[in-house]
Protein backbone atom coordinates (compact mmCIF):
# COMPACT_ATOMS: atom_id res chain seq x y z
CA UNK A 1 0.00 0.00 0.00
CA UNK A 2 1.39 3.55 -1.17
CA UNK A 3 1.51 6.35 1.19
CA UNK A 4 -1.39 7.91 -0.80
CA UNK A 5 -3.47 5.10 0.03
CA UNK A 6 -2.40 4.84 3.43
CA UNK A 7 -3.03 8.28 3.59
CA UNK A 8 -6.52 8.37 2.37
CA UNK A 9 -7.60 5.14 4.58
CA UNK A 10 -6.45 7.21 7.86
CA UNK A 11 -8.21 10.24 6.79
CA UNK A 12 -11.27 8.10 5.74
CA UNK A 13 -10.96 6.39 9.30
CA UNK A 14 -10.85 10.20 10.85
CA UNK A 15 -13.96 11.26 9.52
CA UNK A 16 -16.25 8.49 10.21
CA UNK A 17 -15.49 8.21 13.50
CA UNK A 18 -15.78 12.28 14.28
CA UNK A 19 -18.33 13.03 11.80
CA UNK A 20 -21.38 13.15 13.60
CA UNK A 21 -20.11 15.21 16.43
CA UNK A 22 -18.02 17.97 14.38
CA UNK A 23 -21.45 18.10 12.18
CA UNK A 24 -23.33 18.46 15.16
CA UNK A 25 -21.50 21.18 16.89
CA UNK A 26 -21.59 22.92 13.31
CA UNK A 27 -25.10 23.21 13.66
CA UNK A 28 -25.32 24.30 17.10
CA UNK A 29 -22.87 27.27 15.89
CA UNK A 30 -24.78 28.30 13.06
CA UNK A 31 -28.55 26.87 13.75
CA UNK A 32 -29.16 26.12 10.42
CA UNK A 33 -28.23 22.36 9.19
CA UNK A 34 -27.30 23.19 5.62
CA UNK A 35 -24.75 25.95 6.41
CA UNK A 36 -23.26 23.61 9.26
CA UNK A 37 -22.91 20.51 6.40
CA UNK A 38 -21.38 23.14 4.29
CA UNK A 39 -18.99 24.39 6.75
CA UNK A 40 -17.89 21.55 8.07
CA UNK A 41 -17.05 19.66 4.24
CA UNK A 42 -15.26 22.79 3.98
CA UNK A 43 -13.13 22.43 6.80
CA UNK A 44 -12.70 18.21 5.67
CA UNK A 45 -11.45 19.59 2.73
CA UNK A 46 -8.84 22.06 4.00
CA UNK A 47 -8.08 19.17 6.40
CA UNK A 48 -7.10 16.76 3.64
CA UNK A 49 -5.15 19.43 1.77
CA UNK A 50 -2.91 19.17 4.54
CA UNK A 51 -3.50 15.37 6.11
CA UNK A 52 0.09 14.53 5.64
CA UNK A 53 1.51 17.17 7.47
CA UNK A 54 -1.29 17.62 10.77
CA UNK A 55 -2.21 13.87 10.92
CA UNK A 56 0.41 12.92 13.09
CA UNK A 57 -0.05 16.04 15.36
CA UNK A 58 -3.48 16.94 16.17
CA UNK A 59 -5.94 16.76 13.42
CA UNK A 60 -9.19 17.06 15.24
CA UNK A 61 -7.92 20.65 16.60
CA UNK A 62 -7.17 21.88 13.55
CA UNK A 63 -10.46 20.91 12.14
CA UNK A 64 -12.42 22.62 14.68
CA UNK A 65 -9.84 25.70 14.86
CA UNK A 66 -11.19 25.43 10.99
CA UNK A 67 -14.51 25.09 11.31
CA UNK A 68 -15.47 27.85 14.22
CA UNK A 69 -12.56 30.24 12.10
CA UNK A 70 -14.70 29.35 8.73
CA UNK A 71 -18.06 30.02 11.03
CA UNK A 72 -16.82 33.16 11.68
CA UNK A 73 -16.06 34.65 8.66
CA UNK A 74 -19.37 33.64 7.58
CA UNK A 75 -20.74 35.99 9.68
CA UNK A 76 -18.81 38.21 9.01
CA UNK A 77 -19.94 38.22 5.29
CA UNK A 78 -23.62 37.67 5.95
CA UNK A 79 -24.78 39.86 8.77
CA UNK A 80 -28.24 38.45 8.33
CA UNK A 81 -28.89 35.36 10.50
CA UNK A 82 -31.14 32.60 9.12
CA UNK A 83 -32.23 30.07 12.05
CA UNK A 84 -34.01 27.01 12.35
CA UNK A 85 -36.25 25.72 14.92
CA UNK A 86 -34.80 22.55 15.69
CA UNK A 87 -32.86 22.37 19.67
CA UNK A 88 -30.12 19.99 20.56
CA UNK A 89 -30.50 17.67 22.51
CA UNK A 90 -32.10 17.65 25.98
CA UNK A 91 -30.71 16.92 29.38
CA UNK A 92 -30.44 12.91 30.12
CA UNK A 93 -33.28 11.94 32.53
CA UNK A 94 -35.56 14.13 32.30
CA UNK A 95 -39.16 13.87 32.18
CA UNK A 96 -40.31 13.30 28.54
CA UNK A 97 -42.75 16.23 28.71
CA UNK A 98 -39.84 18.72 30.92
CA UNK A 99 -37.86 17.40 28.49
CA UNK A 100 -39.89 18.80 25.32
CA UNK A 101 -40.35 22.00 27.32
CA UNK A 102 -36.73 22.86 27.98
CA UNK A 103 -35.78 22.07 24.48
CA UNK A 104 -38.28 24.37 22.58
CA UNK A 105 -37.13 27.15 25.38
CA UNK A 106 -33.41 26.68 24.91
CA UNK A 107 -33.95 27.05 21.21
CA UNK A 108 -35.80 29.94 21.14
CA UNK A 109 -33.32 31.88 23.70
CA UNK A 110 -30.58 30.20 21.79
CA UNK A 111 -31.51 31.92 18.22
CA UNK A 112 -32.14 34.99 19.85
CA UNK A 113 -28.51 35.13 20.96
CA UNK A 114 -25.70 36.29 18.26
CA UNK A 115 -23.46 34.54 16.53
CA UNK A 116 -20.25 35.14 18.60
CA UNK A 117 -22.42 34.43 21.74
CA UNK A 118 -23.79 30.94 20.06
CA UNK A 119 -20.26 30.13 19.41
CA UNK A 120 -18.69 30.67 22.33
CA UNK A 121 -21.48 28.79 24.11
CA UNK A 122 -21.11 26.18 21.99
CA UNK A 123 -17.41 26.32 22.15
CA UNK A 124 -17.63 26.27 26.61
CA UNK A 125 -20.38 23.97 27.24
CA UNK A 126 -20.95 21.42 24.33
CA UNK A 127 -17.00 21.21 23.20
CA UNK A 128 -16.11 21.64 26.80
CA UNK A 129 -13.31 23.88 25.55
CA UNK A 130 -11.51 26.29 28.16
CA UNK A 131 -11.56 29.76 27.82
CA UNK A 132 -8.35 30.04 26.62
CA UNK A 133 -9.13 27.01 23.84
CA UNK A 134 -12.37 28.91 22.75
CA UNK A 135 -9.98 32.42 22.41
CA UNK A 136 -7.62 30.63 20.49
CA UNK A 137 -10.07 28.52 18.10
CA UNK A 138 -12.39 31.93 17.69
CA UNK A 139 -9.43 34.22 17.34
CA UNK A 140 -10.25 36.75 19.81
CA UNK A 141 -8.85 37.16 24.09
CA UNK A 142 -9.77 35.04 26.51
CA UNK A 143 -11.58 38.39 27.93
CA UNK A 144 -13.98 38.36 25.13
CA UNK A 145 -15.11 34.49 25.53
CA UNK A 146 -15.32 35.71 29.58
CA UNK A 147 -17.82 38.82 28.44
CA UNK A 148 -19.66 36.95 25.23
CA UNK A 149 -20.41 33.83 27.93
CA UNK A 150 -21.55 35.87 30.57
CA UNK A 151 -23.51 38.49 28.14
CA UNK A 152 -25.19 35.18 26.38
CA UNK A 153 -25.98 33.03 29.83
CA UNK A 154 -27.40 36.32 31.28
CA UNK A 155 -29.74 37.12 28.28
CA UNK A 156 -30.79 33.08 28.09
CA UNK A 157 -32.34 34.05 31.70
CA UNK A 158 -33.97 37.06 30.76
CA UNK A 159 -35.45 35.62 27.76
CA UNK A 160 -36.36 32.46 30.21
CA UNK A 161 -36.40 32.57 33.02
CA UNK A 162 -37.05 29.35 33.38
CA UNK A 163 -33.97 28.40 31.98
CA UNK A 164 -31.95 29.63 34.98
CA UNK A 165 -31.64 26.38 36.68
CA UNK A 166 -30.31 25.03 33.83
CA UNK A 167 -27.81 27.43 32.88
CA UNK A 168 -26.64 27.84 36.50
CA UNK A 169 -28.31 31.16 36.92
CA UNK A 170 -30.82 30.14 39.51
Amino acid sequence: MGDRERDRGEFSAFVQRRQHRLLRAAYLIVGDERLAEDLLQNALIKLADRWPRVREGNPEAYLRTTLYRDAVSWWRRHRRERLVAAPPEPPAGADPADRVTLRLLFAQALAALTAKQRAVLVLRYFEDRSEREAAEILGVSVGTVKSQTSAALRRIVELSPDLAAAVGRD
